[in-house]
């Protein structure tokens, strides 16, 4: 299996192990034909990100255990599904990205100046 490319298109970073995110959990925003939410953006978030995403449906804050859900706090980062993410982005308030660690797939969605203007650096 090849390994997957991020934005930049070099390899693939690690988002998050704590918290465990990714579709596959396995702390990266890697995607396949499971993933039909396109779990590809990672994001590290903010309130206003987690308060907009609530507003529009995608509850990010509340913990869903059952899922292996802790519900995210500002600062943790996280793969969101690239649509939602294009959603808050529009509204102005898209959480920063983490370039490295997003799926080269997310091109296809947002253009790579927009998620370089709201780019953090990869260390935690």
């Amino acid at each position: 299996m090849p390994t997957a490319k991020n934005v930049l298109g070099g390899p693939l970073q690690s988002c998050s192990t704590k918290p465990l995110t990714g579709f596959y959990r396995n702390g990266c925003c890697d995607t396949g034909a499971e993933d039909i939410g396109l779990h590809l953006v990672c994001t590290q978030v903010t309130a206003e990100f987690l308060a907009h995403q609530r507003s529009i449906g995608n509850d990010l804050s509340t913990p869903y255990p059952a899922y292996g859900f802790p519900g995210l706090r500002p600062g943790d980062r996280w793969c969101v599904c690239v649509q939602r993410w294009k959603q808050s982005l529009e509204a102005g308030m898209a959480a920063p990205v983490v370039l490295e660690a997003t799926h080269i797939s997310t091109l296809e969605y947002v253009d790579l100046e927009d998620l370089q203007r709201l780019a953090v650096t990869q260390a935690v």
